[in-house]
């Protein structure tokens, strides 16, 4: 179908809707659950990694810690390659209202799946996780796009604020899950974070009202025969994926490092094919077309930031555990408090971003030129690490708290810049046709960093400190640099961004 089966749910509010803090009321109901879910997922996820290295005498999974790191990055590249699934499911078959719902329901039953101590339940719990955050993931950020009219200046600071409230949730996870975890053990901390994705779903489905796209129709909805067949392939390949995974397992084929090099085979092919989807789509035009070369270049920062990104949750989390001190000031915390940190400097440093963007207006910098200065940022967090970890003989020191505070003060601002900048790009260079799949092709770059990264973490603690962060810190900032040096061609292609 080629027009939306509900046209007036599809459109955004108008632009003299100023009810949160200048910006659509909507933007209030999608932050509150944005609040919640990352509450959930980064609380889980920085104790995630802990929980794989720890000792089972201690509760954990006994795993070591490259191996701790690249399974937890696995999971993270499953969760971001659900996403493409979930794009397509909002557009043809369920709309956004309801994806970011049923998205929600299977990411809390996961949580409360993994609230159980039985390792059989901690991988069920993560793929409940898996499939639910691939359906809300982006469908939420589609979802704010729809709150303004492609021109309205006030859309880059509106994802900004957007990603404040993620981040305020990124700030109060850890600290609440590393608690519990430490304290309590880690199921507790696990249990934390399904009453925080709950609180999430009441807090959406009460704001509905306000919000764009929240028609109970898919915008491009498929022919009732094709939804049908679509609906039985689905839960029919659900199933048998299921089922033949379970039996390579019992048989001893599927291993676990199988698993791993399997999704990081996915994640490089899942981007390749859908671009190449996308630009032969006759639902395209050839003005979509040609936004879509210069989205490819976006594409490839992103992928180079986030395998920066999500090492604040996996081996930062290992070298703080380990080689850092956990007391400022006379108190001490939780290694996995460190994740915190990254979440506190995003809040902080969101709104002024926004403000700054707003007074700007037109004279702010290029899209690209924003997401660039990102890549270049978190590519610096990690050779800044070289400093406190180089000059020891061995692994037994400890660097001062303030270097991976300052660490992730440079991976946070360089997120607050590549992130809001890339997913408002993502909404306006997204061909109509494609939208929720455009932004779930945005998600896509996440799983794809995850994938590398499961590969690259196997390495960490058999190649010195230094030289693990130091490397991946020069590949970023050089990945940052050549988006700057192509800015000109970015910016006449890259219309109507700016």
């Amino acid at each position: 179908m080629d027009e939306p089966s509900d046209p007036s749910a599809e459109q955004p509010p108008p632009q003299d809707d100023h009810a949160f803090l200048g910006h659509p009321r909507g933007l209030a109901t999608l932050s509150g659950l944005e609040v919640w879910e990352r509450f959930s997922f980064l609380g889980m996820q920085a104790i995630l990694v802990l929980y794989f290295a720890d000792t089972a005498a201690d509760g954990g999974l006994g795993m070591a810690p490259g191996t701790a790191a690249s399974v937890a990055a696995a999971y993270g590249t499953m969760v971001y390659l659900v996403s493409v699934a979930g794009g397509w499911l909002a557009d043809r078959i369920l709309g956004s209202y309801r994806a970011v719902l049923w998205g929600g329901i299977l990411i809390a039953c996961g949580h409360y799946a993994m609230a159980v101590p039985a390792t059989a339940m901690t991988w069920t719990g993560l793929g409940l996780i898996s499939a639910g955050t691939g359906l809300l993931k982006p469908n939420v950020a589609t979802m704010v796009g729809k709150l303004y009219r492609t021109d309205d200046d006030r859309r880059d600071a509106g994802f900004a604020l957007y990603y404040m409230a993620i981040n305020i949730g990124a700030f109060a996870g850890p600290l609440v899950t590393g608690w519990l975890g430490e304290h309590k053990g880690w199921h507790w901390g696990f249990s934390a974070a399904a009453i925080g994705m709950t609180a999430g779903l009441v807090q959406y489905v009460l704001g509905r009202r306000h919000l764009a796209g929240r028609g109970h129709s898919a915008a491009y909805a498929l022919a009732p025969d094709a939804m049908r067949r679509a609906v039985w392939w689905i839960t029919g390949g659900c199933l048998a994926a299921a089922a033949l995974a379970t039996l390579l397992a019992v048989a001893g084929w599927l291993t676990m490092d199988r698993f791993v090099d399997l999704l990081t085979l996915l994640s490089v092919v899942a981007p390749v094919v859908y671009f190449a989807v996308m630009f032969r789509s006759p639902r395209v035009t050839p003005e979509e077309r040609g936004r879509l070369r210069p989205y490819v270049v976006l594409f490839l920062a992103s992928v180079a930031f986030n395998f920066i990104l999500f090492q604040a949750y996996s081996t930062m989390m290992l070298l703080a555990s380990t080689n850092a001190e956990t007391t400022i000031l006379g108190f001490d915390f939780p290694a996995s408090w460190y994740a915190s940190a990254l979440g506190a400097f995003e809040v902080a440093l969101a709104p002024v971003v926004a403000a700054l963007w707003a007074r700007m207006g037109h004279s702010q910098p290029h899209a690209s030129n924003k997401i660039a200065f990102g890549v270049v940022l978190g590519g610096l967090s990690f050779l800044l690490m070289v400093i406190p970890t180089s000059g020891h003989a061995g692994d037994a020191y400890e660097m001062a708290a303030w270097w991976i505070v300052g660490s992730y003060l440079l991976l946070g601002l360089g997120d607050v810049l590549l992130a809001t900048s890339g997913m408002s790009a993502t909404s306006k260079l997204a061909p109509r046709a494609y939208r929720s799949q455009t932004m779930a092709l945005w998600f896509l770059s996440l799983a794809l960093a995850n994938g590398i990264q499961a590969q690259v973490v196997k390495v960490y603690g058999h190649v010195s400190n230094p030289v693990y962060f130091g490397v991946n810190g020069a590949v970023a900032v050089a990945a940052g640099l050549t988006v700057i040096a192509l800015a000109p061609w970015l910016r006449r292609t890259m219309h109507p961004v700016h």
